[in-house]
């Protein structure tokens, strides 16, 4: 299956994302269950966690070259935003 690109990414609070996608559809998507990895564990900083952009080509949002979320997952846990 195919799943929509990123089109943009914003932290909304010091957990939670708003995506765009490039069928126009928005979800918003918390963080806060990926915060036990260890990976993760720099997105606790607000400032950090703010500093969110969306990859070339639109396939993850990421803060470093550590740390990223895939299409994927943002699209199927993300809630839908009317």
């Amino acid at each position: 299956m195919k799943y929509p690109k990123i089109q943009s990414a914003v932290a909304i609070d010091n957990h939670t994302l708003i995506v765009k996608f490039d069928n126009n559809q928005k979800k918003k998507y918390d963080i806060t269950p990926l915060l036990k990895k260890e990976m993760f564990s720099s997105l606790k900083n607000p400032a950090f966690f703010k500093n969110v952009s969306v990859e070339k080509g639109g396939y993850a949002v990421v803060w470093d070259s550590n740390i990223d979320i895939s299409e994927y997952e943002l699209w199927r846990h993300g809630k839908l935003i009317s």
